[in-house]
């Protein structure tokens, strides 16, 4: 991948926000737990802390540009698995539907850019 600035500080945003969230996650993983219980997921308790260390590597080596298909994957599959199951808009009224759309949406514009470096050429 080039090293040009926008394409640099456009790798060093995405891989830091999302490394920010998997924090965020590990920082309140009881929380994250109960909260995935809430919303019926299954394992809850094995589920999150494997989702959140996949969210962890993805953003860390995209961050360094380090097995970038693989770390691109890994965030998108976390995207993929937890999107639709903790952002249930549809099943949702009110302010709860409002805020569950806006967090789906923020994912599936960060799944769209793990996809763009999931196919993005490795330059060695």
């Amino acid at each position: 991948m080039s090293d040009d600035t926008p394409t640099l500080l456009g790798r060093l945003l995405f891989g830091g926000s999302l490394a920010a969230l998997a924090y965020g996650n590990f920082k309140e993983l009881d929380a994250m737990i109960g909260y995935a219980e809430s919303k019926e997921v299954p394992e809850a308790n094995r589920l999150v802390p494997f989702a959140s260390g996949m969210l962890a590597f993805g953003s860390l080596a995209i961050t360094l540009w380090r097995v970038p298909r693989l770390a691109a994957g890994a965030v998108a599959g976390f995207l993929l698995g937890v999107t639709p199951l903790m952002h249930d808009f549809w099943n949702l009224e009110g302010q709860e539907r409002d805020t569950e759309m806006t967090n789906f949406l923020q994912n599936v514009a960060l799944l769209g850019a793990a996809l763009a470096f999931l196919g993005w050429p490795r330059d060695d």
